[in-house]
């Protein structure tokens, strides 16, 4: 290493830095990101030479450095594995970093702080749940310090909302229940059903207060059947049988393809087709969608549609002319398929067009088809069913640059589909004239039906809703085994840091990787067939043009992450972590190779198990977020705050674990708009706050003496030509709200059988924004405002501005808290990561209805949560 780079002061490790493209990349990296397709691991067969004449002897290849070098090194050396380094220096503390004053110190340094802070109290906190959870054996001595319990008995704890007797005495790797593996392979522990509680149920703790009136709700759920609380039931015996009985009415098949009108059809070259029924339909599924240029314009897309569409014609006796002669199909950009969009264009804006009533009796006609497909009897409890739709034909899109993107994705027929359903049960009739591949009676499955569709030969499966007992009980377990690596946390992080030393280059890797996955988050990654999958890259599947060192210890990552979706960051690593990268890309690797050429996520994760069953790299997400939000909200103080400030407090909170643990996303296409609009929205409020104040003057003209001139002014940021311009708006909003509410009174009519209004009388109606007008052109010129409403009085507007004032400040936190969160997913972390569990101790702390965290959806969702918590608001994570 040269002095330069030495002498260098390091920024904390654990800190994102996101300072934009690197300007002085070192020259052991050409690019921070490639291009080049996956390459095998050719770097473990071939003769690696990890040498590296500016570092220290750490370089050389495990197996054979000599240990007798060792004592001739520089005490300093951070590259010296532990059990041989007497007197070496530690890294940098982070309490060594930055000023002493927090007011001075920059945000990295502070996120880092509050990090390891957090780190070390989860070590704290492991330590005393291992020893409290330890009981004396007289069969078996125990060591003093041994964390190899079983986690089958621990002591008696309630912390959770659940009783002990409910609680899971281990916990079992969690199944993929929408896996695309076919059954045969698919692994067996599903998420448990839990059995029907025989009897009345328990009541209902108090839950948590929801802003709304939920009269109806009530009355409603009174005819529903009585809620099952499997989150209070006994725990079963054996989890792997997931139901006893279960009846369903199968899937709802797509409509059959309705054929174009005869004056509607492909041209080639400028001359119409006539196709066969089958080639017409996949002409359809691209004409329709023209509008979705990102599609269409996709080269790949166009590609792999042509390719489909041209063995269509094969298969179907090809294209034919007006005369009937055969018509060659070779040139796609010689197809014009206008005609078709604007056909579909058409039919979409009649649709869009209909009435209120129209639009209302079409979706109860909906409904009422599709109820019986909407809920099934699992264990004699109504439960209901998620996807029971099977997917009608198309074009694939994909995610990111999927390679397979706009391939033909053909329609399911009955004879694909297998049913699974109860032996006792009645097996639903498939549509006339089919049958059902297979029905079977798999109770150790959660799936009612499945096929494999043609594009990617994946599984589909139909399962039951989010808010479904198997659903919350799967969420449940997976929150719970992240409740139970807190006890694991402190010592798997002191083995891994250990670990970061080893002579063992494969430890080496691993250790390497798990600091990665546990401090930044980076998902642990999986082989893909780039064939027919998109190239995404997780943290054991980095590539070397995937990363970028920076000395002394920044580290850039650059590539494709889940969904495609860019991952650029900028990290500060511990030095002994910056020095094992450097070494994992030492010659003769290059662009192509696998950084840890060592390890795959099998591997990982079978070395995890070791500390906890069911321990997965995934699971550190979720620890992680949950441990690190829980610790946030515990520091909030209850305040007399608003419930805006309440909610942007715990927005805070969320975006501060998000950005730990890097949950990102792109700034929206539309956040600009909306951003204008908010503010709008608020200048709007402004002005007329100044209105309601000259109206006082108005009732009472000593008023501008009493409260000073300066009271009365005009907000700086209302000017003329905005002014007039909202004054339009609101004119039009008028006429709008008028027009509406006329359409609405003539359809009740209509309805009612009787004669709708003339539209004479809506033109009576419409007089009032001309008054509006010309009062808004009054006002401009005199710049005074009458008093408006009955009874006005000083008082009344003094109210009224008091109100206007609430509602500004309310907008004013709302646009700070959404320009904050532009860059930042809020929603991944608390739908995903995040125990539910904390939203709703918080909700109950600061008295916040649940309904400002989780809309209705989420709320059916974490339904266990909010009943099993209740109003406590001492439940910790």
């Amino acid at each position: 290493m040269d002095k330069a780079a030495s002498r260098a002061r390091p920024i904390p490790p654990g800190v994102s830095i996101r300072n934009g493209p690197v300007g002085d990349p070192m020259d052991i990296d050409s690019t921070p990101n490639g291009t080049s397709k996956r390459k095998s691991r050719n770097s473990i067969a071939q003769s690696v030479n990890y040498r590296d004449q500016s570092d220290s002897d750490d370089a050389a290849p495990m197996a054979k450095r000599q240990k007798a070098r060792h004592k001739k090194e520089e005490l300093d050396s951070d590259d010296e594995p532990i059990a041989i380094k007497k007197n070496g220096r530690l890294p940098p503390s982070i309490k060594d970093t930055g000023d002493s004053s927090d007011d001075d110190q920059p945000l990295g340094t502070r996120i880092a702080q509050k990090k390891a802070s957090i780190e070390k109290s989860a070590a704290k906190e492991a330590k005393s749940m291992r020893a409290s959870a330890k009981k004396p054996t007289p069969k078996k001595a125990v060591k003093e310090d041994s964390d190899d319990e079983p986690l089958a008995k621990p002591k008696k704890r309630q912390s959770n909302g659940v009783s002990s007797a409910k609680k899971t005495k281990g916990i079992k790797k969690d199944p993929d229940s929408d896996s695309d593996a076919p059954i045969a392979k698919k692994a067996k522990t599903a998420a448990p059903a839990k059995p029907a509680v025989k009897g009345k149920a328990p009541a209902a703790k108090k839950g948590v207060k929801v802003e709304k009136d939920e009269s109806k709700e009530n009355s409603e759920e009174d005819e529903k059947e009585e809620e099952y609380r499997w989150w209070d039931a006994p725990k079963k015996e054996d989890d792997t049988v997931k139901w006893t009985t279960l009846e369903h009415n199968g899937v709802l098949f797509p409509p059959a393809y309705e054929p174009l009108p005869n004056n509607v059809k492909l041209h080639y070259n400028g001359a119409p087709l006539d196709l066969h029924m089958e080639a017409e339909e996949v002409a359809t599924f691209f004409g329709s969608m023209l509008h979705s240029t990102q599609n269409v314009e996709n080269p790949v897309f166009v590609k792999n549609f042509f390719n489909d569409f041209k063995d269509t014609l094969k298969k179907t006796g090809g294209a034919k002319d007006q005369n009937g002669n055969k018509v060659e199909i070779k040139d796609f950009a010689k197809l014009d398929f206008t005609h078709i969009y604007e056909h579909y264009k058409a039919l979409s804006d009649a649709k869009k067009a209909r009435s209120s009533a129209e639009k209302k009796a079409d979706k109860a006609e909906k409904d009422k088809f599709e109820a019986p497909f909407t809920f099934c009897k699992w264990d004699g409890r109504k439960e209901k069913v998620g996807n029971f739709r099977v997917e009608p034909p198309g074009l694939f899109r994909g995610r990111g640059e999927h390679p397979k993107t706009g391939t033909v994705k053909k329609r399911v027929m009955p004879e694909q589909v297998t049913i699974n359903i109860g032996k006792e049960a009645k097996v639903p009739a498939p549509p006339p004239g089919h049958k059902w591949k297979a029905v079977q009676h798999d109770n150790k499955a959660t799936w009612l039906a499945m096929w494999q569709e043609n594009v990617n030969g994946n599984y589909k499966y139909v399962m039951l809703a989010a808010n479904s007992t198997v659903k919350g009980q799967a969420d449940f377990k997976k929150f719970e085994k992240a409740r139970e690596l807190k006890k694991h946390i402190d010592r798997i992080r002191q083995d891994y840091t250990k670990e970061l030393k080893s002579e063992v280059m494969a430890d080496r890797q691993r250790a390497t990787a798990m600091y990665l996955i546990d401090q930044f988050a980076l998902r642990a990654g999986n082989e893909k067939d780039t064939d027919n999958e998109a190239e995404t890259v997780g943290c054991c599947s980095l590539k070397f043009e995937h990363v970028t060192l920076r000395e002394p210890n920044t580290v850039i990552f650059d590539f494709l992450g889940k969904d495609s979706i860019r991952f650029y960051n900028e990290f500060s690593v511990d030095r002994q972590v910056f020095k094992n990268l450097k070494m994992f890309k030492k010659a003769p690797k290059e662009d192509g190779d696998d950084i840890f050429d060592r390890l795959n996520t099998s591997q990982l994760n079978k070395h995890l198990s070791s500390y906890m069953p069911g321990l997965t790299a995934k699971v550190f997400r979720t620890y992680n977020a949950s441990y690190t939000m829980s610790k946030l909200l515990q520091e909030l103080k209850v305040t007399n705050a608003t419930v805006a400030e309440k909610i942007k407090l715990y927005n805070d909170c969320n975006r501060k674990v998000a950005i730990l643990c890097n949950h990102k996303r792109t700034v929206g296409a539309g956040h600009e708009a909306q951003m204008e609009k908010l503010t709008d929205r608020i200048k709007g409020l402004k002005y007329q706050k100044w209105r309601t104040k000259m109206m006082m003057i108005d009732v009472d003209p000593t008023q501008k003496k009493k409260k000073g001139a300066k009271f009365f002014e005009l907000d700086p940021d209302l000017d003329e030509e905005w002014i007039k311009g909202h004054q339009a708006f609101l004119a039009e909003e008028l006429k709008t709200k008028i027009t509406k509410k006329f359409e609405k009174d003539n359809e009740k009519l209509e309805a009612e059988g009787q004669s709708p209004h003339p539209a004479k009388e809506l033109q009576e109606r419409l007089h009032a924004v001309k008054e509006l007008e010309a009062k808004f052109k009054k006002e401009n010129k005199t710049k005074k405002v009458e008093a408006e409403g009955k009874g006005p009085t000083v008082e009344k507007f003094a109210a009224a501005i008091e109100k206007l004032d609430e509602r500004v400040r309310t907008l004013e936190l709302q646009s700070a808290d959404r320009e904050g969160n532009k860059e930042v997913a809020l929603g991944t972390s608390k739908i995903n990561y995040i125990d539910p569990r904390l939203t709703v101790v918080f909700s109950a702390k600061f008295d916040v209805p649940i309904d400002k965290f989780f809309s209705k959806t989420l709320r059916d969702k974490f339904n266990w949560a909010i009943q099993s918590v209740g109003d406590d608001s001492t439940w910790e994570f």
